[in-house]
Protein backbone atom coordinates (compact mmCIF):
# COMPACT_ATOMS: atom_id res chain seq x y z
CA UNK A 1 0.00 0.00 0.00
CA UNK A 2 1.21 3.04 -0.31
CA UNK A 3 1.95 5.86 1.84
CA UNK A 4 -0.68 8.13 2.35
CA UNK A 5 -0.25 11.77 1.48
CA UNK A 6 0.70 14.25 4.53
CA UNK A 7 -0.47 18.17 4.39
CA UNK A 8 2.53 20.31 3.15
CA UNK A 9 5.35 21.08 6.19
CA UNK A 10 4.09 24.06 7.90
CA UNK A 11 1.02 24.63 6.88
CA UNK A 12 -1.86 23.07 8.79
CA UNK A 13 -5.59 21.71 9.12
CA UNK A 14 -7.81 23.90 11.54
CA UNK A 15 -9.93 20.88 12.28
CA UNK A 16 -13.56 20.76 13.26
CA UNK A 17 -12.85 20.92 17.06
CA UNK A 18 -10.92 23.87 16.53
CA UNK A 19 -12.98 26.20 14.05
CA UNK A 20 -15.53 27.23 17.12
CA UNK A 21 -12.51 29.10 18.61
CA UNK A 22 -11.46 30.37 15.29
CA UNK A 23 -15.10 31.26 14.83
CA UNK A 24 -15.71 33.24 17.94
CA UNK A 25 -12.55 35.07 18.00
CA UNK A 26 -13.32 36.21 13.95
CA UNK A 27 -17.09 37.31 15.24
CA UNK A 28 -15.79 39.63 17.69
CA UNK A 29 -13.09 41.49 16.16
CA UNK A 30 -14.95 41.42 13.04
CA UNK A 31 -17.86 43.66 15.37
CA UNK A 32 -15.24 45.56 16.63
CA UNK A 33 -13.91 46.65 13.22
CA UNK A 34 -17.42 47.30 12.30
CA UNK A 35 -17.91 49.12 15.29
CA UNK A 36 -15.39 51.77 14.42
CA UNK A 37 -16.76 52.25 10.81
CA UNK A 38 -14.35 49.67 8.94
CA UNK A 39 -15.38 47.73 6.06
CA UNK A 40 -14.33 44.55 4.89
CA UNK A 41 -11.79 43.85 1.84
CA UNK A 42 -11.33 40.31 0.26
CA UNK A 43 -7.76 40.67 -1.88
CA UNK A 44 -6.30 37.66 -3.99
CA UNK A 45 -3.69 35.14 -2.38
CA UNK A 46 -1.65 35.46 -5.08
CA UNK A 47 -0.24 38.72 -6.45
CA UNK A 48 2.88 39.71 -8.71
CA UNK A 49 6.03 39.64 -7.32
CA UNK A 50 6.91 42.99 -8.36
CA UNK A 51 4.24 44.38 -5.83
CA UNK A 52 6.12 43.00 -2.96
CA UNK A 53 9.46 43.37 -3.23
CA UNK A 54 8.71 47.39 -4.48
CA UNK A 55 6.70 47.96 -0.99
CA UNK A 56 8.39 45.04 1.47
CA UNK A 57 11.60 45.86 0.29
CA UNK A 58 14.48 43.75 -1.79
CA UNK A 59 16.86 43.81 1.03
CA UNK A 60 14.48 42.36 3.40
CA UNK A 61 14.16 38.65 4.48
CA UNK A 62 10.62 38.26 3.23
CA UNK A 63 11.54 39.14 0.05
CA UNK A 64 14.91 37.66 -0.16
CA UNK A 65 14.45 34.37 1.50
CA UNK A 66 10.78 33.59 2.68
CA UNK A 67 8.40 34.02 -0.02
CA UNK A 68 6.34 31.74 -2.57
CA UNK A 69 7.88 32.70 -5.34
CA UNK A 70 7.43 30.72 -9.02
CA UNK A 71 7.45 31.67 -12.57
CA UNK A 72 3.56 31.49 -14.26
CA UNK A 73 2.90 29.52 -17.27
CA UNK A 74 3.49 32.31 -20.36
CA UNK A 75 -0.66 32.34 -22.58
CA UNK A 76 -0.40 31.25 -26.03
CA UNK A 77 1.30 33.88 -28.12
CA UNK A 78 2.74 35.86 -24.91
CA UNK A 79 6.09 35.30 -24.45
CA UNK A 80 6.44 37.27 -21.22
CA UNK A 81 5.29 34.89 -18.19
CA UNK A 82 5.40 36.37 -15.09
CA UNK A 83 6.80 35.93 -11.46
CA UNK A 84 3.69 35.73 -8.68
CA UNK A 85 3.83 35.00 -5.49
CA UNK A 86 1.58 33.90 -2.93
CA UNK A 87 1.42 36.90 -0.57
CA UNK A 88 3.28 37.25 2.42
CA UNK A 89 1.02 40.05 4.00
CA UNK A 90 -1.87 41.92 3.10
CA UNK A 91 -0.89 45.68 3.26
CA UNK A 92 0.56 45.70 -0.15
CA UNK A 93 -2.72 43.90 -1.74
CA UNK A 94 -4.89 46.14 0.11
CA UNK A 95 -2.71 49.88 -1.41
CA UNK A 96 -2.96 47.67 -4.72
CA UNK A 97 -6.40 47.23 -4.65
CA UNK A 98 -7.20 50.90 -3.62
CA UNK A 99 -5.00 52.22 -6.17
CA UNK A 100 -6.63 49.76 -9.10
CA UNK A 101 -10.05 50.76 -7.76
CA UNK A 102 -9.52 54.12 -6.80
CA UNK A 103 -10.32 53.80 -3.46
CA UNK A 104 -8.17 56.34 -2.09
CA UNK A 105 -9.23 59.16 -4.03
CA UNK A 106 -11.41 62.05 -2.24
CA UNK A 107 -11.90 59.50 0.15
CA UNK A 108 -10.54 58.10 3.30
CA UNK A 109 -11.28 54.64 3.73
CA UNK A 110 -11.33 52.43 6.83
CA UNK A 111 -10.81 49.13 5.71
CA UNK A 112 -10.27 45.12 7.43
CA UNK A 113 -9.64 42.22 6.27
CA UNK A 114 -9.14 38.55 7.33
CA UNK A 115 -7.41 35.48 5.81
CA UNK A 116 -3.93 33.63 4.90
CA UNK A 117 -0.62 34.30 4.44
CA UNK A 118 2.57 32.42 3.10
CA UNK A 119 5.96 32.74 4.29
CA UNK A 120 8.95 30.19 4.09
CA UNK A 121 9.82 29.99 7.49
CA UNK A 122 11.03 27.21 9.74
CA UNK A 123 8.30 26.09 11.37
CA UNK A 124 7.84 25.86 15.19
CA UNK A 125 4.91 26.97 17.50
CA UNK A 126 3.51 29.98 16.50
CA UNK A 127 5.02 30.11 13.17
CA UNK A 128 3.71 28.74 10.01
CA UNK A 129 4.41 28.79 6.36
CA UNK A 130 0.68 29.70 6.18
CA UNK A 131 -0.46 31.59 8.72
CA UNK A 132 -3.36 33.72 9.34
CA UNK A 133 -4.29 37.34 9.48
CA UNK A 134 -6.50 39.95 10.86
CA UNK A 135 -5.96 43.32 10.56
CA UNK A 136 -7.13 47.02 9.66
CA UNK A 137 -5.76 50.10 7.16
CA UNK A 138 -6.86 53.37 7.37
CA UNK A 139 -6.09 55.63 4.43
CA UNK A 140 -5.98 59.46 3.58
CA UNK A 141 -5.42 61.02 7.17
CA UNK A 142 -1.83 62.35 7.94
CA UNK A 143 -2.54 63.13 11.43
CA UNK A 144 -2.25 61.20 14.85
CA UNK A 145 -5.42 60.99 15.94
CA UNK A 146 -6.09 58.06 13.63
CA UNK A 147 -2.88 56.39 14.74
CA UNK A 148 -4.46 56.54 18.26
CA UNK A 149 -7.78 55.12 16.82
CA UNK A 150 -5.96 51.91 15.64
CA UNK A 151 -4.05 51.26 18.35
CA UNK A 152 -7.30 52.04 20.49
CA UNK A 153 -9.18 49.77 18.63
CA UNK A 154 -6.43 47.06 18.84
CA UNK A 155 -6.44 47.15 22.90
CA UNK A 156 -10.45 47.33 22.43
CA UNK A 157 -10.30 43.36 20.13
CA UNK A 158 -8.30 42.23 23.40
CA UNK A 159 -10.56 43.70 25.78
CA UNK A 160 -13.36 41.91 24.25
CA UNK A 161 -11.66 38.34 24.24
CA UNK A 162 -10.58 38.44 27.83
CA UNK A 163 -6.77 39.15 26.96
CA UNK A 164 -5.01 41.07 29.87
CA UNK A 165 -1.30 40.18 29.91
CA UNK A 166 -0.55 42.33 26.57
CA UNK A 167 1.35 44.69 26.63
CA UNK A 168 2.29 47.75 23.98
CA UNK A 169 5.63 48.77 22.42
CA UNK A 170 5.51 51.76 20.90
CA UNK A 171 8.11 53.92 18.39
CA UNK A 172 8.66 56.52 15.68
CA UNK A 173 10.69 55.60 13.05
CA UNK A 174 10.81 59.54 11.71
CA UNK A 175 10.63 60.72 8.43
CA UNK A 176 12.31 59.65 5.40
CA UNK A 177 15.21 62.08 5.54
CA UNK A 178 15.54 61.87 9.15
CA UNK A 179 15.72 57.62 8.80
CA UNK A 180 18.12 57.95 5.80
CA UNK A 181 20.63 60.32 8.20
CA UNK A 182 19.85 58.05 10.96
CA UNK A 183 20.80 54.83 8.60
CA UNK A 184 24.27 56.60 8.21
CA UNK A 185 25.26 57.28 11.58
CA UNK A 186 23.99 53.66 11.90
CA UNK A 187 26.50 52.44 9.24
CA UNK A 188 29.51 54.46 10.75
CA UNK A 189 28.50 52.80 14.24
CA UNK A 190 28.55 48.84 13.51
CA UNK A 191 31.14 49.46 10.73
CA UNK A 192 33.59 50.18 13.71
CA UNK A 193 32.99 46.54 15.25
CA UNK A 194 32.37 44.36 12.16
CA UNK A 195 33.85 41.15 13.98
CA UNK A 196 30.99 41.57 16.31
CA UNK A 197 28.59 41.24 14.02
CA UNK A 198 27.20 38.41 13.31
CA UNK A 199 26.57 36.62 9.32
CA UNK A 200 23.11 38.36 8.91
CA UNK A 201 24.00 41.58 10.24
CA UNK A 202 27.07 42.09 8.14
CA UNK A 203 24.77 41.42 5.14
CA UNK A 204 22.43 44.08 6.12
CA UNK A 205 24.72 46.51 7.42
CA UNK A 206 25.00 48.50 4.15
CA UNK A 207 21.46 47.46 2.53
CA UNK A 208 18.96 48.01 5.60
CA UNK A 209 21.21 48.56 8.71
CA UNK A 210 17.58 49.19 10.57
CA UNK A 211 17.19 45.75 10.86
CA UNK A 212 20.12 44.85 12.95
CA UNK A 213 18.97 46.49 15.80
CA UNK A 214 15.98 44.08 15.75
CA UNK A 215 18.33 40.88 15.85
CA UNK A 216 17.41 38.46 18.34
CA UNK A 217 21.36 36.87 18.61
CA UNK A 218 21.81 37.27 22.19
CA UNK A 219 25.78 38.27 22.02
CA UNK A 220 25.21 41.27 19.73
CA UNK A 221 22.71 42.25 22.40
CA UNK A 222 25.20 45.02 24.17
CA UNK A 223 26.44 46.25 20.78
CA UNK A 224 22.76 47.06 19.82
CA UNK A 225 21.60 48.87 23.22
CA UNK A 226 25.27 51.04 22.66
CA UNK A 227 24.42 52.02 19.33
CA UNK A 228 22.63 55.48 18.50
CA UNK A 229 18.76 55.87 19.04
CA UNK A 230 16.62 56.73 16.08
CA UNK A 231 14.30 58.81 18.17
CA UNK A 232 17.08 60.81 19.21
CA UNK A 233 17.27 61.64 15.67
CA UNK A 234 13.88 62.34 14.55
CA UNK A 235 12.78 65.68 12.91
CA UNK A 236 10.66 68.23 14.15
CA UNK A 237 7.12 66.97 12.87
CA UNK A 238 7.47 63.42 13.73
CA UNK A 239 8.13 64.71 17.31
CA UNK A 240 5.41 66.58 17.07
CA UNK A 241 3.29 63.64 15.82
CA UNK A 242 4.34 61.10 18.24
CA UNK A 243 3.83 63.26 20.98
CA UNK A 244 -0.06 63.97 19.92
CA UNK A 245 -0.14 60.24 19.81
CA UNK A 246 1.06 59.78 23.26
CA UNK A 247 -1.06 62.32 24.66
CA UNK A 248 -4.15 60.68 22.77
CA UNK A 249 -3.59 57.48 24.45
CA UNK A 250 -2.47 58.59 28.27
CA UNK A 251 -6.53 60.12 27.59
CA UNK A 252 -7.90 56.99 26.38
CA UNK A 253 -5.76 54.89 29.70
CA UNK A 254 -3.88 53.09 26.81
CA UNK A 255 -0.65 51.91 28.44
CA UNK A 256 2.76 52.11 26.60
CA UNK A 257 6.45 51.31 26.55
CA UNK A 258 8.33 53.68 24.59
CA UNK A 259 10.83 51.31 22.78
CA UNK A 260 14.00 53.00 20.67
CA UNK A 261 14.68 49.31 19.30
CA UNK A 262 11.51 49.15 17.75
CA UNK A 263 12.04 49.30 14.23
CA UNK A 264 9.64 46.37 12.27
CA UNK A 265 10.71 44.12 9.48
CA UNK A 266 9.11 45.44 6.52
CA UNK A 267 10.90 48.95 4.79
CA UNK A 268 7.79 51.02 4.15
CA UNK A 269 7.32 52.19 7.76
CA UNK A 270 7.52 55.66 8.32
CA UNK A 271 6.48 57.82 11.54
CA UNK A 272 4.68 55.14 14.21
CA UNK A 273 5.47 51.52 14.72
CA UNK A 274 3.77 49.79 17.35
CA UNK A 275 3.74 46.27 18.54
CA UNK A 276 1.61 44.33 21.00
CA UNK A 277 3.85 41.88 22.87
CA UNK A 278 2.95 38.68 25.39
CA UNK A 279 5.38 36.45 27.58
CA UNK A 280 2.97 33.48 27.36
CA UNK A 281 3.96 32.25 23.91
CA UNK A 282 7.71 32.15 24.50
CA UNK A 283 10.09 33.27 21.79
CA UNK A 284 6.87 34.27 19.74
CA UNK A 285 6.12 37.02 21.28
CA UNK A 286 4.40 39.55 19.24
CA UNK A 287 0.43 39.13 18.66
CA UNK A 288 -0.09 42.63 16.94
CA UNK A 289 2.32 44.77 15.16
CA UNK A 290 1.76 47.50 12.78
CA UNK A 291 2.45 51.29 12.23
CA UNK A 292 2.60 53.90 9.67
CA UNK A 293 3.13 53.85 5.95
CA UNK A 294 2.92 57.27 4.67
CA UNK A 295 4.80 56.92 1.10
CA UNK A 296 3.74 53.13 0.27
CA UNK A 297 0.66 54.21 -1.97
CA UNK A 298 2.77 56.54 -4.38
CA UNK A 299 5.80 53.99 -3.84
CA UNK A 300 3.19 51.35 -5.82
CA UNK A 301 2.08 53.94 -8.25
CA UNK A 302 -0.83 56.49 -6.50
CA UNK A 303 -1.05 59.42 -5.43
CA UNK A 304 0.51 59.91 -2.31
CA UNK A 305 -1.28 58.99 -0.01
CA UNK A 306 -0.86 59.07 4.13
CA UNK A 307 -1.83 55.46 5.55
CA UNK A 308 -1.31 53.09 8.78
CA UNK A 309 -2.54 49.77 9.86
CA UNK A 310 -2.03 46.73 11.67
CA UNK A 311 -2.39 43.13 11.61
CA UNK A 312 -2.79 40.23 14.00
CA UNK A 313 -1.75 36.72 14.22
CA UNK A 314 -4.78 34.66 14.70
CA UNK A 315 -2.73 31.08 15.33
CA UNK A 316 -0.94 33.00 18.49
CA UNK A 317 -4.14 34.78 19.00
CA UNK A 318 -6.02 31.88 19.49
CA UNK A 319 -3.47 30.39 21.59
CA UNK A 320 -3.72 33.17 24.10
CA UNK A 321 -7.97 32.76 23.87
CA UNK A 322 -7.31 28.96 24.66
CA UNK A 323 -5.32 29.77 28.09
CA UNK A 324 -8.19 32.54 28.92
CA UNK A 325 -10.88 29.44 28.80
CA UNK A 326 -13.17 31.45 26.16
CA UNK A 327 -16.04 28.82 25.91
CA UNK A 328 -16.50 29.32 22.03
CA UNK A 329 -19.24 29.35 19.59
CA UNK A 330 -21.40 26.18 19.88
CA UNK A 331 -21.58 24.55 16.43
CA UNK A 332 -23.26 21.16 17.29
CA UNK A 333 -26.47 21.03 16.01
CA UNK A 334 -29.75 20.99 18.26
CA UNK A 335 -31.69 18.20 16.61
CA UNK A 336 -30.95 14.76 15.11
CA UNK A 337 -33.85 13.55 13.55
CA UNK A 338 -33.67 9.63 13.44
CA UNK A 339 -36.12 8.04 10.92
CA UNK A 340 -37.08 4.48 10.84
CA UNK A 341 -38.87 3.36 8.06
CA UNK A 342 -39.15 4.34 4.08
CA UNK A 343 -42.34 6.05 4.93
CA UNK A 344 -40.52 8.02 7.48
CA UNK A 345 -37.66 8.78 5.84
CA UNK A 346 -39.31 10.07 3.32
CA UNK A 347 -41.46 12.15 5.28
CA UNK A 348 -38.61 13.16 7.34
CA UNK A 349 -37.05 15.28 4.62
CA UNK A 350 -39.83 17.21 3.90
CA UNK A 351 -40.17 17.60 8.11
CA UNK A 352 -36.65 19.19 8.28
CA UNK A 353 -37.40 21.22 5.64
CA UNK A 354 -40.45 23.02 7.42
CA UNK A 355 -38.56 23.15 10.74
CA UNK A 356 -35.85 24.87 8.70
CA UNK A 357 -38.06 27.45 7.17
CA UNK A 358 -39.95 27.96 10.60
CA UNK A 359 -36.76 28.46 12.62
CA UNK A 360 -33.83 29.88 10.45
CA UNK A 361 -31.41 29.55 13.87
CA UNK A 362 -32.19 25.77 14.27
CA UNK A 363 -29.15 23.58 13.10
CA UNK A 364 -30.40 19.82 12.76
CA UNK A 365 -29.17 16.88 11.11
CA UNK A 366 -31.25 14.14 9.68
CA UNK A 367 -29.70 10.91 9.62
CA UNK A 368 -28.59 9.38 6.32
CA UNK A 369 -27.36 5.87 5.71
CA UNK A 370 -29.99 3.66 7.06
CA UNK A 371 -29.55 1.43 10.15
CA UNK A 372 -31.32 0.11 13.33
CA UNK A 373 -32.66 2.27 16.27
CA UNK A 374 -29.59 2.16 18.20
CA UNK A 375 -27.16 2.63 15.48
CA UNK A 376 -28.96 5.75 14.93
CA UNK A 377 -29.13 6.79 18.78
CA UNK A 378 -25.61 6.59 18.63
CA UNK A 379 -24.42 8.57 15.79
CA UNK A 380 -27.06 11.25 17.48
CA UNK A 381 -25.41 10.94 20.64
CA UNK A 382 -22.08 11.79 18.83
CA UNK A 383 -23.32 14.45 17.09
CA UNK A 384 -23.32 16.81 20.25
CA UNK A 385 -26.96 17.05 19.68
CA UNK A 386 -29.32 18.03 22.58
CA UNK A 387 -32.51 16.26 21.17
CA UNK A 388 -33.39 13.27 18.81
CA UNK A 389 -36.60 13.96 17.13
CA UNK A 390 -38.17 9.97 16.37
CA UNK A 391 -39.93 9.54 13.39
CA UNK A 392 -41.21 6.31 12.23
CA UNK A 393 -43.93 4.80 9.98
CA UNK A 394 -46.44 4.92 12.83
CA UNK A 395 -45.37 8.50 13.76
CA UNK A 396 -46.06 9.40 10.16
CA UNK A 397 -49.24 8.35 10.17
CA UNK A 398 -50.61 10.02 12.85
CA UNK A 399 -48.90 13.36 11.92
CA UNK A 400 -46.88 13.11 15.23
CA UNK A 401 -42.97 13.00 16.04
CA UNK A 402 -41.20 12.10 19.79
CA UNK A 403 -38.68 14.37 21.17
CA UNK A 404 -36.19 12.67 23.15
CA UNK A 405 -33.54 15.00 25.42
CA UNK A 406 -30.34 13.64 24.82
CA UNK A 407 -28.34 16.21 27.63
CA UNK A 408 -31.16 17.19 29.80
CA UNK A 409 -33.42 14.67 32.28
CA UNK A 410 -36.37 15.00 30.95
CA UNK A 411 -38.84 12.29 30.11
CA UNK A 412 -39.63 11.89 25.96
CA UNK A 413 -42.72 13.48 24.83
CA UNK A 414 -44.89 12.79 21.59
CA UNK A 415 -45.96 16.18 20.09
CA UNK A 416 -47.82 17.19 17.05
CA UNK A 417 -45.94 17.78 13.75
CA UNK A 418 -47.95 21.42 14.17
CA UNK A 419 -46.72 22.08 18.03
CA UNK A 420 -42.44 20.81 17.12
CA UNK A 421 -41.35 24.36 15.90
CA UNK A 422 -42.87 25.85 18.82
CA UNK A 423 -41.50 23.58 21.40
CA UNK A 424 -37.85 23.68 19.69
CA UNK A 425 -38.23 27.27 19.95
CA UNK A 426 -37.20 27.27 23.85
CA UNK A 427 -33.99 25.13 23.33
CA UNK A 428 -32.69 27.79 20.79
Amino acid sequence: MSKSIQSVRGMNDILPTQTPYWQTVETALRRVFESYGYQEIRTPILEKTELFSRSIGEVTDIVEKEMFTFIDRAEEGDSDAESLSLRPENTASCVRAGIEHSLFYGQTPRLWYTGPMFRHEKPQKGRYRQFHQLGAEAYGIASADIDAELIIMSARCFKVLGLKDLSLQLNSLGSSDARTAYRARLVDYFSAYPTQLDEDSQRRLHTNPLRILDSKNPEMQALIQNAPKLIDHLDTESIEHFEQLKHRLDLAGISYQVNPRLVRGLDYYNRTVFEWVTTALGSQGTVCAGGRYDSLVAQIGGRATPAIGFAMGLERLLMLVEQTGLVPHNANPHVYLVMMGQTAVEHGIQLAEQLRDQLPELRIISHCGGGNAKKQFERADKSGARIALILGDDEVAQQRVTVKYLRDNQAQVTLAQTELADHLQRFL
